[in-house]
């Protein structure tokens, strides 16, 4: 799916794996586009709820959203609103739990066919590791699980994660971690945060001797690269990466030009937790100290909605003209460009790009995948953090911006020193330190041999 952080985070590996001579059979729900360079099976989850948002995304894919999708989405969404109330009230998952269903039924036919030497339950949403668990639980098959986000939400840093969720929900995801820690022959998370508090809360994922529980970095592929076939992942570590490098390096192919305006854009999703009104209320401040600034900054944000917090923000401060958003980026029909590529280009325009990391106590065990995509793009970053000191060791070698999340002081030093700098023309460059796909899927490869 064009632009989606999870999507890209498997989509990108292929090429590495396909590379290193492993054959592909790829099961994914029908949202998103098909592939051509495997076999691709995409299914239609069985519940109602799920149903209903797959049938939309798979609608609007084939003939847009116009007058026929609004129709018949809000026809079928007439006719399964019952079933769905009634799943909701029985077992209360979110909606995307049926997809594993139709998952483990294929893959289980496959495995038994002596089809399949390995399964790699990879996504966001968790039916992908549930189906993956009844498969090893029902066949015995070698069983990998890379787990984007962490299926345990903590409160606060004394919370370690053991007490029983209220959610049902998140109850469900609780219990699938520590199958996944009892079950996987191999899981991995990307940050440091998330293996740790994992392993309290599973000692039997790494104890001597039977390490299974590992860390490794997404990283993002530079853009323009389209997921075309890569040299070979193993052993051509320093060949891959001096290829990306010499091709894409910011200083070679696009050189920034200070405009009238200071232009820091955010890309992505926005939330009460990750909201642009975090630098909205520290405006007033710089503006009192530095009053040409108001007309002299925007903020655009690109990729989501803005959140309640910057709407309340904007009418508060009568910030209506520095705000503009951009919404998704999608592919232009006219230049074949993917909404990939288009994002690219709007990042290496951006005086400054903001990365939004939260303020919630699961950050300790989240890096947003944007940071990564933001290393490839040689443009000044400011990211605003919150109890990660993996993500702020990655950033301060990259020579960021940084401030602390909820520390108003800092965010408006950080905002003065941005103010500054940009009148100088002197922004903090970004030091070149992108990290690819690569080097994950060698790692993966590595461990599974």
């Amino acid at each position: 799916m064009d632009g989606r952080a999870a999507s890209q985070t498997i989509t990108d590996k292929i090429p590495y794996f396909l590379d290193a001579g492993i054959e592909l059979t790829v099961f994914s729900s029908i949202t998103g586009i098909k592939d051509t360079r495997f076999t691709h099976r995409q299914f239609l989850a069985w519940g109602p709820a799920a149903f209903r948002f797959d049938f939309r995304h798979w609608i609007a894919n084939q003939y847009g959203r116009g007058l026929l999708y609004k129709v018949v989405t809000r026809a079928v969404s007439i006719l399964l609103a019952p079933f769905i109330a009634l799943e909701k009230l029985l077992l209360g998952y979110s909606s995307q739990w049926s997809w594993s269903m139709p998952a483990y039924l294929h893959g289980r036919k496959l495995i038994q066919n002596k089809q399949v030497d390995l399964v790699y339950s990879t996504a966001g949403a968790w039916s992908a590791m549930l189906a993956g668990l009844w498969l090893k639980k029902t066949t015995g098959i070698y069983w990998m699980v890379e787990i984007h986000d962490p299926m345990v939400i903590r409160s606060s840093p004394e919370d370690q994660g053991f007490a029983k969720p209220k959610n049902r929900d998140a109850r469900i995801k609780q219990w699938l971690e520590k199958q996944i820690c009892k079950h996987a022959d191999l899981a991995w998370w990307f940050t440091d945060g998330a293996v740790h508090y994992a392993t309290i809360r599973n000692p039997n994922l790494n104890t001597p001797g039977n390490a299974k529980g590992v860390m490794i970095i997404p990283g993002a592929e530079p853009p323009g690269a389209k997921g075309e076939i890569n040299p070979a992942v193993q052993p051509a570590e320093q060949k891959t990466e001096q290829k990306t490098e010499q091709k894409l390096r910011p200083e070679e192919t696009h050189s920034h030009a200070y405009g009238s305006h200071l232009v820091i854009s955010h890309f992505g999703s926005l939330a009460k937790d990750r909201s642009i009104s975090t630098i909205l209320n520290r405006l007033p401040s710089l503006f009192k100290q530095y009053p040409e600034a108001r007309h002299a900054i925007q903020v655009h944000v690109y990729g989501a909605k803005i959140d309640a917090l910057t709407e309340n923000a904007i009418a508060k401060l009568g910030f209506a003209d520095l705000v503009i958003e951009h919404g998704r980026i999608e592919k232009d029909p006219i230049t074949g460009k993917s909404g990939r590529e288009r994002i690219a280009e709007r990042m290496q325009a951006a005086d400054v790009l903001l990365l939004l990391h939260g303020n919630d106590e699961w950050c300790a065990e989240y890096i947003p995948s944007k940071m990564y995509e933001y290393f490839w793009m040689g443009r000044p970053i400011w990211a605003i953090t919150h109890r990660n000191p993996q993500m702020n060791g990655l950033l301060a070698e990259r020579n960021a911006y940084i401030s602390t999340a909820g520390d108003d002081a800092a965010i408006d030093q950080t905002l003065e020193q941005i103010w500054l700098d940009w009148q100088q023309k002197k922004l903090k460059p970004l030091l070149w330190k992108p990290i690819g796909v690569d080097q994950a899927a060698r790692q993966i490869l590595n461990l599974v041999h």
